[in-house]
């Protein structure tokens, strides 16, 4: 390869119909003209335009074709695409937003949907994907959290890798490249003390790498110890290629590397890239282009640009691009959103749906007159994260989309559908999400955010006008009101946030006029983080969370408030009961802290479970890599439900190295009344290890390990000694419980 198509392969282009004509055929003029040395990827390919499959997938066609029979050597390009909650592309399934997907600690039903996403995404040409994001995010007021699994290494990564090994599958010709992202602590714990960093938010990774052999690593836009993670020698040569061994392909976050260092031009920032150990300049290769004066200067070796190509192609060959005759799309008409995945979205969506209160008004099962209101009631933004099409066309490019694209169920559609004779259902929206304008636009991250400085004043438009008169007086007529209140992907996402984990606008005192007209208001709470509502909770009859649930969000909360399935979701943060803009986790040791309201593990359901039986030895080798237990857990209530069974290690003494309590395991049962099940584990010795300088480390001693329902209600407990002389390792070997 010439020095001009190896660093063609370093770099991307992220407007794919720039070289189509309006009649969809390749322009091969501007092809000559741009990709004559060949591409390495092309961004966000399906997402920048309304485009069926079938319409995708000939676009994909006609430049991979031209690109194997014009370019030297032939090289197809990667087609890379966000599917953090599915494809994010015109018609496409849409899952719950990962914090919601985290609360239903359901790691095969996790594994299932993106081993879905992989097959549609592969069928339209797609071979790699930026995702997952796996930050562990401790601050509850992060503006992206809800990407994130939440505030616990252990879940995330247990999440993360099932994200993963569905996504790549058992053959990568026939799956797509995981993204892992950000690298490291861009949600937070990159200026961690080293212990906290290496245990725990580095925990994602380490275990998406070394479990499920996750192929590409995205770096984070901010600094890491000081040192932009793009430029960052220390962050992706030491830690990354040498600690962690990670053989596969970093890129950069989006323009992340023209942000880097605002002290040097653009050539240098490239150098500084490259060299430190970013492959791949996402997503239009803006700085990459200056390598060759980089190389005829002396200031990048031949050497470095030969591994960072090598690591680039041999992704390629892994993919099954670089074969004789390649399998790069689909053959004939294409079907999104098919009803395997429908079922999948609405299994994941009851799942993640987290109840925090319930004064035995739920479930609705009785006659009744129920009144539904709220900006978040008839809504598609109520079921909509941020990375979804919808979202991303919004926000990045000013396009509304419709909720028929695929079918967005709003919550007044699910329960209209979903009704019992029973029920009588009014609604009026009430309020709006707020009245004045709370977004604030944030400065760096990905360089199409700089348009919206222009357009800051802009609002989602419901579509309806909010009567709060008129509602009310409904309201006062009704049996119960459903209040359907929260965020929207405007007021909460990347590069845009609120001040306040308070209800926007006039909503909180919308809640407390419901409550003043002495009927019973079931709160829900739609969004991607969790919402100061210390001042409605008391008065409330029941709380939902339910996040950003997906397209199939309206009928699982239906089935819900209906009764027909129980609510089985825990909480995956620690939910404040006060503004908080600082780190907060439950293994810090905040057992009793004033500031949270609901702990992590956290949720109810609409029946009862006991523990009981706890079985196993009490003594232990440091080395041991089999440790059996089993307990009995009976649903001693009226309805069939799924508990949630949290495993939890502490140090009997302060002085221990491990953290006061750390989640190190989790199963979920399904149980029909007065069924009892036995639940059985297998840990390992490494579980109740820490970092200790540049090792991992078991000491022998005394430890409690705790089996419950949440984070503060345990259920049983039994002491246990590890026995033996110290044993240590440089990496952790075994990372899960079974």
């Amino acid at each position: 390869m010439s020095q001009e198509e190896r660093i063609a392969q370093l770099c991307g282009k992220i407007d794919l119909d720039y070289y189509f004509h309006e009649d969809g055929t390749l322009d091969t003029l501007k092809c000559n003209s741009d990709l004559k040395n060949g591409i390495g990827h092309f961004s966000q390919y399906a997402v920048s335009q309304r485009k069926s499959p079938d319409e995708l997938r000939d676009m994909v066609a006609q430049m991979q074709n031209w690109l194997i029979k014009n370019t030297p050597n032939g090289i197809p390009a990667i087609f890379h695409e966000e599917v953090l909650s599915g494809i994010a592309s015109y018609n496409a399934t849409v899952y719950p937003q990962q914090i919601g997907l985290a609360c239903s600690f359901n790691t095969e039903l996790a594994e299932a949907k993106t081993r879905l996403t992989a097959q549609s995404l592969r069928k339209i040409g797609g071979s790699m994907a930026l995702s997952p994001m796996v930050d562990v995010v401790r601050n509850p007021s992060f503006n992206r959290l809800e990407e994130s699994y939440g505030e616990d290494g252990y879940l995330s990564a247990a999440m993360g890798v099932a994200f993963v090994m569905g996504l790549q599958g058992d053959d990568l010709e026939e799956g797509v490249a995981a993204c892992s992202k950000h690298f490291l602590g861009y949600g937070g714990g990159c200026d961690a003390p080293e212990k906290e960093l290496m245990e725990d938010i580095i925990l994602p990774h380490e275990a998406i790498i070394r479990k499920a052999g996750s192929q590409c690593i995205m770096t984070g836009y901010h600094p890491f110890k000081g040192v932009k993670c793009v430029r960052n020698e220390h962050l992706q040569q030491y830690i990354l290629r040498t600690y962690l061994k990670f053989e596969g392909v970093t890129v950069s976050d989006y323009w992340s590397i023209d942000q880097s260092d605002e002290s040097s031009d653009t050539l240098m920032k490239a150098v500084y890239a490259l060299n430190n150990g970013n492959d791949v300049d996402l997503p239009n290769g803006d700085c990459y282009k200056f390598l060759p004066q980089a190389i005829e200067k002396g200031l990048v070796s031949p050497q470095t640009l030969e591994a960072t190509v090598k690591r680039t192609l041999k992704l390629k060959a892994k993919l099954g691009l670089l074969k004789k005759e390649p399998k790069l799309y689909e053959e004939g008409h294409i079907e999104f959103d098919t009803p395997e995945e429908r079922a999948i979205a609405y299994q994941l969506a009851t799942q993640s749906v987290v109840l925090l209160k319930n004064d035995s008004i739920l479930p609705l099962n009785r006659p009744m007159k129920v009144f539904l209101t709220g900006p978040n009631a008839h809504s598609m933004w109520a079921m909509l994260g941020d990375y979804t099409y919808h979202s991303m066309r919004y926000f990045w490019q000013q396009k509304i989309e419709d909720n028929m694209h695929p079918k967005i169920v709003t919550l007044k559609e699910g329960l209209d559908d979903r009704r019992p004779e029973t029920i009588t259902l009014t609604y009026s929206r009430g309020c709006d999400w707020t009245e004045g304008v709370e977004t604030v636009i944030e400065e760096g991250g990905d360089a199409r955010a700089a348009y919206m400085k222009s357009i800051q004043n802009r609002k989602v438009d419901s579509g309806e006008s909010a009567d709060s008169a008129s509602a009310l007086k409904m309201a006062a007529q009704s049996d119960v009101i459903i209040a359907a209140m929260g965020e929207n992907v405007i007021l909460c996402g990347e590069n845009r946030d609120r001040t306040s984990l308070r209800l926007p606008g006039e909503q909180e005192n919308y809640v407390k006029r419901l409550i003043a007209t002495g009927k019973p208001v079931v709160l829900i709470l739609f969004g991607g983080r969790a919402q100061i509502i210390s001042g409605i909770a008391d008065k409330c009859a029941a709380i939902i969370q339910a996040w950003y649930p997906g397209e199939e969000g309206g009928n699982a909360l239906a089935d819900i408030l209906y009764g027909k399935v129980s609510p089985s979701g825990k909480l995956s943060v620690s939910y404040p009961a006060i503004e908080l803009h600082e780190p907060i986790c439950y293994n810090y040791g905040i057992e009793n802290d004033k500031r949270i309201a609901y702990p992590f593990g956290y949720g109810l359901s609409y029946t009862t479970f006991e523990y009981s039986n706890l079985d196993m030895d009490a003594n232990i080798k440091t080395t041991a890599k089999k440790i059996d237990l089993s307990f009995d857990v009976t649903n001693t209530g009226k309805y069939e439900g799924d508990e949630i069974v949290q495993i939890y290690i502490s140090p009997m003494k302060k002085s221990q190295s491990i953290k006061p309590i750390q989640l190190q395991g989790f199963k979920r049962v399904s149980l029909k009344p007065g069924e009892t099940k036995k639940v059985e584990f297998s840990l390992n010795a490494e579980q109740f290890g820490f970092y200790d300088n540049g090792r991992w480390s078991v000491n022998n001693g005394k430890y409690l390990l705790k089996i419950g329902t949440s984070s503060t209600d345990i259920c049983l407990q039994k002491e246990i000694n590890l026995a033996g002389d110290q044993h240590t390792t440089l990496l952790r070997e075994q990372y899960f419980a079974k």
